[in-house]
């Protein structure tokens, strides 16, 4: 067992663990954080996408004990303008996606304001966030109902 603190959503959190736990178990079955969803375990799907300082990850690739000190966010401690366009644009249907796919955009967009390239931008910064963009970067996260022309209208709306 080793001793780490989490600094979950703005509250630090003690944890004694195994080192091999990955940071969504110990999210989802030592603190009670349900709403990062565990889906394929092998970061193929998105589904436990969270912040990590800002940055989006896959919490069932990253272990636990490599976050203490880091400023973690899941869906629980997120209030951001996305949660209310993904209702608008209808990009949800069954949801479980959802707290992957709002955690991934939130990040998605940082990522684009400071310049990061992706595969389908020609020149950064000033590129524009086009359906095409927004579907490459958020191509690590994915929705078995097929919202995906919603999750793009709603990322494009809070985009612009």
């Amino acid at each position: 067992m080793v001793e780490i603190a989490l600094r979950i959503n703005g509250s630090e959190h003690r944890l004694d663990i195994q080192p091999h736990v990955s940071l969504l178990d110990a999210l989802r079955d030592h603190l009670g954080l349900t709403g990062t969803k565990k889906g394929c375990d092998q970061g193929a799907c998105g589904a436990c996408t969270v912040l990590s300082d800002g940055e989006r990850i896959n919490s069932c690739l990253a272990l636990a004990v490599q976050y203490a000190g880091r400023e973690i966010t899941t869906i629980e401690g997120v209030d951001h303008p996305l949660q209310r366009a993904f209702v608008r644009a209808d990009g949800l249907q069954c949801g479980y996606c959802t707290p992957g796919q709002i955690c991934s955009a939130i990040g998605m967009l940082d990522e684009h304001k400071n310049g990061m390239p992706s595969a389908v931008t020609d020149e950064l910064p000033g590129a524009e966030l086009s359906d095409e963009e927004v579907r490459e970067r958020m191509s690590g996260n994915l929705c078995r109902c097929g919202a995906y022309n919603g999750i793009v209208s709603a990322i494009r709306e809070v985009a612009e």
